[in-house]
C-alpha cells in the first residue's frame, strides 16, 4: 500500500499512523517535520507543480516499498502559507522489522528534499525569500546511491 498525498490541510498524525499499523506490520517508522521559527521566520509558503510532484514521490514510495519489503509508505506532505510550529510533511512507513521500516523512513525523507518539486519561500518580518537547495541535503540523499 502506497499513500502519497500533497494538501493544504493539516496533517493528522494518528489517522495516519493508524492506517500503517493496520497493514499487520512488526514495525512503524514515522518522520514529521515541523515548520521552524528559527531565525525570525513568521511564515513558510510552499509550492509545487501538481501531478509531477505527486508522481516523483509515489517513484520514490514504489522503490522504498522494493528495496526494504515494506507493507506501506505513506507521504504527505503540506502546501500553501503555514507558520512556525505547523506540521509540513509526514512520511511513515510498515515492515515486518524495525530496521526496514526505520532505514526506508530516513531514505524517503532524505530523498524527498532533493527528487521532489516543491518551491519553499520564507518570510521573515516583512521580507519574503525563496530558499534554495541545501548542500547538506544533497549530501544525505547521496548515501543512499
Amino acid at each position: 500500500m502506497i499513500r502519497v498525498s500533497i494538501d493544504d490541510a493539516p496533517i493528522e498524525l494518528g489517522v495516519e499512523v493508524a492506517a500503517l499499523e493496520e497493514r499487520g506490520a512488526g514495525a512503524v517508522a514515522t518522520f514529521t517535520g515541523v515548520v521552524r521559527g528559527d531565525d525570525g521566520v513568521t511564515a513558510l509558503e510552499l509550492e509545487h507543480y501538481p501531478g509531477m510532484t505527486e508522481g516523483a514521490l509515489i517513484a520514490l514510495a514504489e522503490v522504498a516499498m522494493q528495496r526494504w519489503s515494506l507493507l506501506g509508505v505513506t507521504m504527505v506532505h503540506r502546501v500553501g502559507v503555514m507558520v512556525p510550529g505547523d506540521r509540513i510533511v509526514f512520511i511513515g512507513t510498515a515492515a515486518e522489522h524495525r530496521r526496514e521500516a526505520l532505514e526506508a523512513c530516513a531514505y524517503l525523507i532524505d530523498r524527498l528534499k532533493t527528487d521532489a518539486p516543491f518551491w519553499k519561500r520564507e518570510t521573515r518580518g516583512d521580507a519574503a525569500r525563496w530558499v534554495e537547495a541545501r548542500e547538506s541535503d544533497a549530501d544525505a540523499a547521496g548515501r543512499w546511491d
